[in-house]
């Protein structure tokens, strides 16, 4: 079977549900959500949403699917400048490089361990200062990194 039609396994839809809790519980309500179109990106953001995370809109994207930091910045700049949150619901390795370069350098535990590993369901949390356009490395603080495991 092809890598963008493989479903998510049972341990992935526990851990997508487990992050959908967590933004409930955190309060984060998305203006958009931004998703690779594969088959394991839908299934995580449509059973975090079956958990509770809301959006009121949400863009499959197939630049996306492998894209590096780059790439995936360039999908973000085109988000609506109305839009105050955006989640994004991609893959490795380009998630989090672009998780490690967006978020300032710090000492946090949660950073260290961003920049050291970013596993399956890995949900890194960040505020911009600056409109999606603008975004750029060393842009963001990074409010939290989790790994919900359901």
């Amino acid at each position: 079977m092809p890598d963008f039609e493989r479903p998510l396994a049972d341990r992935g839809r526990a851990d997508a549900a487990a992050a959908g809790r967590y933004l409930v519980a955190q309060g984060i309500d998305a203006d958009l959500v931004l998703c690779s179109p594969s088959q394991r990106t839908r299934e995580t953001w449509r059973f975090a949403a079956e958990a509770g995370a809301a959006a009121t809109d949400v863009w499959y994207d197939r630049r996306i699917y492998n894209a590096d930091a780059d790439e995936l910045l360039d999908v973000i700049h085109e988000a609506p400048t109305e839009a105050r949150t955006v989640i994004l619901v991609g893959h490795g390795p380009g998630v989090p490089w672009l998780a490690d370069e967006l978020a300032l350098d710090g000492t946090s535990p949660e950073r260290v361990e961003l920049s050291q590993k970013y596993p399956t369901s890995g949900l890194a949390v960040l505020h911009l200062s600056c409109r999606w356009s603008d975004l750029g490395p060393d842009d963001a603080d990074l409010i939290s990194f989790v790994v919900p495991r359901g």
